[in-house]
């Protein structure tokens, strides 16, 4: 049987918990912290949809990304 991340909980539906406030998966720990934060906000919501986690946690970084291009204003205010 496939285990899963350590940071993930199955619920009682089969589903997996998202990742709480402050915790975020191990693949972004090099990211800045506003990044991070943006991507796990991001990747929690996909992860409801989708159930895969491995889709939201690359989904998740990319749109963040895109969303810190797209807004650089907001950069600046999360690295204060």
């Amino acid at each position: 049987m496939k285990q899963a991340c350590p940071k993930l909980v199955s619920y009682k539906k089969g589903g997996i918990m998202p990742w709480p406030k402050g915790e975020y998966p191990a693949s972004y720990k090099n990211q800045p912290k506003y990044l991070r934060e943006k991507a796990t906000e991001i990747a929690n919501g996909v992860l409801a949809e989708s159930n895969d986690e491995g889709i939201a946690i690359a989904t998740g970084l990319k749109k963040a990304r895109e969303y810190f291009k797209d807004h650089p204003e907001e950069k600046r205010k999360a690295k204060k």
